[in-house]
């Protein structure tokens, strides 16, 4: 029925009810807190049937229509069959609107105005993240990570098992445009991830701000989401960041008077360091609240990706660079002296070191991935990015310390080589210079310093992997969406076993 029946005003009631139906069939998973992996799944020849029509669903956003009593209205020569039938719509009009038994209090148009859209996203999500069994691969995710696209004439589609075609362009324009939401995210890192036509096709877009600014705005108001809707941008992020056209395509887009970035008024900034900004204030705001090393190496693989191919930083995104490795080196200076004096009061006494001896272990970790990512800049594109140049020579002295550092002294040999060339330029150029003829001289210098000077290292270069068994992850987190955006569903939450119910 939910793949059969068109969406029209007349249908759309009762094309909610089979969605809805067919998640209460798979909420069996609810109310098991281990990860089901034998359950029951539905073979089908209409697999690739029912994922088109579900996506079909998110893409077209079909609003609630008016109340099925006016769609229904019997006409004077109506007969006894249409009466029936319009007294089973507004029946099933009455549950879905009003809220029938076991449904959430106030859910109407007015809070929902999407439902089917909202409920046909939720049951994707579902069969998408089911379990593969013993001797078979769940056939929805296949179907899932092999659909084309329907403007692709390039080449005959490939013949394989529940593929089809859909339009690209309108399902990126509606992720594009419901990324508030985690459920269009999670969907979104689904085909980034699963689908190989949609990935590249989404790279391909010369309009990637539409994409990327609703999923930087997520991490920008950190504190307003929960740590899985986080995770799920910093990682597309990551994904988009391991492709080289990307990180260089970023950087060609300028923006203008971003309205949600309220730390400072950024009249004109590019999309990349944006990206710069938001990634930093991510890591930033990580090491003073929640202290993730999960968070910390995704932000940072996203930037050392993005490394080779920084060009023309903003001045604000080159000081928030240098700034970030300032907080870090306070922080390890901090833990390095507590290290040190627990080390003294210790002599002779061989138990297991304290926290704070494996803090120093990640600071160290996190220094040392910094200054690889400000070297990839330098030693691949110093001419593009004098900012970075004058934010690294007006912050050199943070750098003292680290040269003679076991840790780092091979990735320090280029930034003294950077900073001393720098300096004497600007020595030479007298003193008491302005802020107008410091950059001169950088600019200048830039052009002048000979990158064979600079010792080559290995390209930086991270990539997302699934951990093993990530259904772990994910289930839970599909079903917590079921249950706390699903419309017009409810569950006793004393039965749920599949997650903590206090845990957002």
């Amino acid at each position: 029925l939910a793949i059969i029946t068109q969406v029209i005003d007349i249908t759309y009631s009762i094309l909610f009810e089979a969605v809805t139906t067919l998640l209460v069939f798979f909420s069996y998973q609810l109310f098991h807190k281990d990860i089901l992996r034998d359950g029951l799944i539905y073979h089908s020849c209409l697999t690739s049937r029912l994922v088109k029509t579900l996506l079909y669903n998110f893409i077209r956003q079909e609003k609630c229509p008016p109340p099925a009593t006016h769609i229904f209205e019997p006409k004077a020569e109506g007969s006894l069959l249409y009466g029936l039938a319009s007294g089973v719509a507004s029946g099933l009009w009455s549950v879905f609107t009003l809220g029938g038994a076991g449904s959430k209090a106030g859910v109407d148009e007015e809070h929902n105005p999407l439902p089917l859209s909202n409920q046909s996203l939720l049951l994707l999500l579902v069969l998408a993240n089911l379990t593969d069994g013993p001797d078979w691969a769940n056939p929805y995710r296949q179907a899932i990570s092999c659909f084309r696209n329907t403007q692709d004439t390039s080449s005959l589609p490939v013949e394989q098992l529940h593929t089809f075609q859909i339009n690209f362009n309108s399902l990126y324009t509606a992720l594009c445009e419901q990324q508030r939401s985690d459920q269009a995210t999670l969907l979104l890192y689904t085909l980034l991830h699963q689908n190989a036509n949609m990935r590249t096709y989404m790279l391909s877009r010369t309009d990637m701000d539409n994409l990327v600014l609703p999923i930087l705005e997520i991490l920008y108001n950190v504190e307003e989401r929960n740590s899985h809707h986080v995770y799920m941008a910093l990682i597309i992020l990551l994904i988009l960041t391991e492709d080289d056209a990307f990180n260089r395509s970023i950087h060609e887009v300028v923006l203008k008077n971003i309205s949600w970035y309220t730390e400072r008024s950024l009249t004109e900034i590019s999309l990349g360091s944006l990206l710069i900004l938001v990634v930093i204030r991510t890591i930033q705001f990580n090491m003073t609240r929640t202290r993730d090393k999960y968070l910390h190496t995704n932000c940072l693989a996203a930037l050392a990706n993005m490394s080779a191919q920084f060009r023309c930083l903003h001045q604000y995104a080159a000081q928030r660079i240098i700034s970030l490795f300032a907080l870090l080196s306070k922080k390890h200076n901090k833990v390095l002296e507590q290290a040190t004096q627990s080390l003294r009061g210790r002599q002779g006494d061989n138990t297991a070191l304290p926290d704070y001896a494996q803090d120093l272990n990640v600071i160290e970790e996190v220094i040392r991935m910094m200054l690889e990512i400000i070297n990839s800049c330098l030693c691949n594109s110093l001419h593009h990015n004098p900012n970075l140049v004058y934010a690294l020579l007006y912050k050199r002295e943070l750098f003292e310390q680290f040269r003679a550092h076991p840790s780092f002294q091979d990735i320090m040999q280029n930034l003294d080589t950077v900073i001393g060339f720098f300096s004497q330029r600007l020595e030479q150029a007298g003193t008491d210079l302005s802020v107008e003829r410091v950059q001169e001289v950088i600019m200048k210098g830039v052009q002048a310093l000979p990158i064979d000077r600079l010792k080559k290292f290995p390209e930086l270069k991270f990539k997302y992997v699934e951990e093993d068994q990530p259904e772990d992850f994910f289930i839970p987190y599909v079903w917590s969406l079921v249950y706390n955006s699903g419309v017009g569903l409810h569950w006793s939450p004393q039965g749920i076993e599949l997650f903590s119910m206090d845990s957002g």
